[in-house]
Parts: C-alpha cells; structure tokens; sequence
C-alpha cells in the first residue's frame, strides 16, 4: 500500500526548529488547534511581521520575468503589504515600535534596490506551491517548505539557494536550514544545487555564500529529528525539558486564554497578543 500523505509527518525548517527549541513549543506551534475555533495558534511578533513583509515583497519579484522585477518600486509593494501588519496585527506595542521596524524593512528592501544583484538573473521556480518529498516512505515521514530565491546558473545548468535574512543574528553553523533546504532543492526539481548563500538584508550588499552540506548527512541528521517528532506525535508526549520556558510559556499562556485575538493569518490561524 502506498503511502499516505495525509497520515503522515511532516518535517520542515520551522518545525524542526521549534521542536529542537522546546518540544512543547512544537506542540502549540504544530498540533494543537483551538477547541472552539478549530484553528491553530500563532503569536503576533514585531521580528516576524517584518521578516514576513520583506519576504513577501521579495518573492513576487520572483514571479516577475527578469525585465519587469523592478519596473513598479519593492518600496512602494512593500508599503501595500505592510498594512497587514499594522498595529496589534504585527505585535507592536506602540506606533513608535512599528514606525522603528517599519523603517528598518524599508532600508532592507532600498538594499535590495541598489544592490540587485543575483535578482536581476533567470530564477527557478518549483512547480510545487508547498514543495515536499518523502524523507522516508516506510516511517511516513515527508520533508517540506519554501526556499527563499532559486538562482539560475546557465553555465552549468544548475541553480543556487539564496535564503534572506531580515534578523540582526547570523545563521549558526549548526543550523539545519541550509542542510533542509539543499535536500528540498535536489529533491523537487531536476537541477544540480551548485552552491548555496546567506543574504544578510541589515547589513550586507550580496549574499554570503557559504559551504554547502552533504547530503547523505543532511538526511541522516533530518531523518533522526523526525523519528524523535513522530514518535512524540504517537506517544502525544511534549512536555518541555525546563518545565516551563521562554520558548513554550507565552503559547501555553494562549492556550489557557491570557491571549488577545486579533485576527487569522493567511493560513487560519488564529493571531494572539500577549
């Protein structure tokens, strides 16, 4: 019997994340959904507004062919998408805190304008609106997610990750996204990944390319996290390691109704302040 992707695990960045965080945060984050509303959680954040509206504002420049990209101003597509955001909506707790990081997205996306670079080259899209693969049919467990910008490289017919970063932290070494997102690449589209780069948008004019990691490890690493994660889903076992953190207190707290609802992402989920 083939597999079912309904019955089974999914993986990504985020959730591997979370999971690695405080497994309690993942179960707030990834299974539990509102008894009334049916909805999963989410709370409004100040960073993710603005990593989310940059983001937003880069990805429909990739939708556009080369020539077009920046024939209407990212400046002005992000001050259309940043009226989602605004407010409580986007977590801030004063018209001063939305105006600092309001400010801040712009700088990053005049960045981008002067500095254009690897946005102004052919870029591959995956025909997957959520690209996934099975990381492992027998354990049904699937990988998934979106990558940032996917550079095409004529010269070897190959392409190359770009991931933007919107925070004032660097990437640590250790970190699992590249090694999930060079699977995903290789795994969903049919071309070589060459190399793969940071863009720090604080701070950096063009990507840092960095190594790019095995693959063979990549999925070893993966596929251990996501035995751990199915097995908590079977058992329904997240308790969190510290008995309670920074990472899985404030969700708990909306679970027990200390929340303000505020509204529904694009995904329904229901948007709580604290």
């Amino acid at each position: 019997m083939p597999p079912d992707k309904f019955k089974a695990t999914w993986l990504s960045h985020s959730s591997i994340s979370d999971f690695q965080k405080c497994p309690r945060l993942y179960y707030y984050r990834n299974v539990y959904k509102d008894p009334i509303t049916g909805h999963k959680i989410t709370r409004a954040q100040p960073a993710l507004a603005l990593g989310g509206a940059v983001h937003d504002v880069i990805e429909s420049l990739s939708m556009l062919p080369v020539e077009e990209r920046f024939s209407i101003s990212p400046l002005k597509k992000f001050d259309v998408v940043w009226e989602n955001n605004k407010g409580k909506k986007g977590g801030f707790k004063s018209k001063e805190e939305e105006d600092i990081f309001y400010e801040r997205g712009r700088e990053m996306i005049q960045r981008v304008i002067d500095n254009p670079g690897p946005l102004l080259n052919k870029a591959v899209k995956i025909s997957q609106e959520l690209p996934y693969f099975w990381l492992n049919e027998e354990e049904n467990i699937i990988l998934c997610g979106k990558v940032d910008w996917l550079e095409y490289l004529p010269q070897t017919d190959s392409v190359h990750i770009i991931d933007f970063k919107t925070g004032r932290n660097e990437e640590e070494d250790d970190s699992m996204q590249l090694p999930i997102y060079n699977l995903l690449v290789t795994n969903t589209q049919k071309r070589n990944v060459e190399k793969a780069s940071y863009w720090y948008l604080t701070k950096d004019n063009k990507p840092r390319e960095v190594e790019l990691p095995d693959l063979k490890e990549s999925h070893s690493k993966i596929y251990d996290i996501g035995k751990r994660i199915r097995l908590a889903r079977q058992i329904e076992h997240f308790s969190c390691p510290r008995g309670g953190c920074i990472f899985c207190n404030p969700m708990e707290d909306i679970a027990k109704g200390k929340g303000e609802l505020i509204g529904e992402d694009r995904y329904r989920h229901d948007i709580y302040i604290l």
